[in-house]
């Protein structure tokens, strides 16, 4: 009971954002140089919600251009992941980020495009828009769309012996 305990938590962090961060890094952290392009591309990060504060679904959603190759290359082949790793957080101590002990978790499913003034894409709106107000501001002219992550599969690490075993989605909204 005490790893679903954590396991719990570990997904509340995912969906909910992370306190003292930023679009998933500290804020401590510096941003690269413009022209460190590697260094730029692991600082990067999508921001996503799964609903208004403390309201979390376990869904989900994001805000995305279809100039990007995230959203371009889902309207083609929806097949996604998702990781998130607890080393932004600063909790991991001197570990590696890829230290069995700093915990990991990717969820991959479907990234699916939400139908324009549905009910659902007004939801992700609003959870969105709640937790990343600058993205009201972005250009129009950019064609961002809604989308959500539809979750197949859960993968966790949170310590020695290999993945935990697969949690359902259920366990993660409570549904």
């Amino acid at each position: 009971m005490e790893s679903k305990s954590f396991v719990y938590c570990v997904l509340v962090l995912f969906f909910l954002g992370f306190q003292g961060c930023a679009a998933g890094r500290l804020l401590t952290d510096p941003k690269p140089d413009k022209d460190a392009v590697a260094a730029y591309a692991r600082w990067n990060v999508v921001s996503f919600s799964d609903g208004v504060p403390n309201k979390g679904t376990g869904v989900p959603y994001l805000y995305l251009t279809t100039l990007d190759p995230t959203a371009k290359n889902a309207l083609k082949d929806q097949r996604s992941s998702f990781t998130v790793s607890e080393y932004p957080l600063g909790t991991c101590g001197n570990a590696d980020p890829e230290s069995p002990t700093c915990a990991k978790i990717a969820v991959s499913g479907k990234l699916v495009l939400l139908e324009a003034n549905s009910k659902e894409a007004e939801f992700a709106q609003t959870a969105l828009f709640t937790k990343h107000p600058e993205m009201k501001g972005w250009p129009k002219s950019h064609d961002f769309r809604f989308f959500k992550l539809e979750i197949e599969d859960i993968f966790m690490i949170n310590w020695f012996g290999g993945p935990k075993p697969q949690i359902q989605n259920e366990q993660i909204c409570h549904c």
